[in-house]
């Protein structure tokens, strides 16, 4: 597998960070971006942990979310700046019900079967981009769906990305040929 072929970022270049002006609901629309399960702080963290767990034993597939962990680290610093200049504070969380609720590792899924990884990331870049095109059907404010579209078009490669990866692991998975680890005697202490 060629890696080095993959587009991880549209070549279109992203709009400028604007907006018409402040705007609640667009500020709670855009937190969700930011910190809610189906965001982009919650692919942040998921592709850093498939990363460090396909280093390994599959480092094409651990150096494709690396490279794709930094697009969505911009798109979760550029929903952060949209936060602000709407009006709120750009924290890890979103709104819901009334309340604010933080971000959590919770948010993830961890499988660590390649297949099922790989799955999980193409299900969250598919989820991501219905929430990014339900957002810009509602929000009117042009720069901001501007900057929507443009962060579709980098889920939409992803999409393709893992569509491809998939098809490379489309063998089942061949059983553990190693011992089984013993498991450590339980401890009360702390590690110091």
């Amino acid at each position: 597998m060629d890696i080095t072929t993959f587009h991880y970022s549209d070549h279109i270049p992203y709009p400028p960070v604007k907006v018409d002006g402040k705007n609640p609901q667009y500020a709670a629309a855009i937190l969700s971006n930011i910190g809610s399960c189906n965001s982009e702080m919650t692919a942040v963290s998921l592709y850093f942990y498939n990363s460090l767990i396909t280093r390994e034993h599959y480092h094409d597939v651990s150096e494709c979310f690396n490279r794709i962990n930094l697009v969505e680290m911009r798109h979760l610093d550029i929903f952060g700046e949209l936060a602000l200049k709407l009006g709120t504070d750009p924290r890890l969380w979103s709104y819901n019900k009334g309340r604010m609720y933080y971000w959590c590792p919770g948010c993830n899924q961890y499988p660590t079967q390649i297949h099922a990884l790989l799955t999980n990331a193409l299900e969250g870049e598919i989820q991501a981009i219905h929430k990014y095109h339900a957002q810009s059907e509602w929000i009117e404010d042009g720069h901001i769906r501007s900057i929507l579209n443009r962060i579709i078009a980098d889920e939409e490669l992803h999409v393709k990305i893992f569509r491809s990866l998939l098809s490379e692991f489309s063998m089942p998975e061949p059983e553990p040929h190693s011992e089984p680890a013993e498991s450590p005697e339980p401890t009360t202490q702390v590690p110091t």
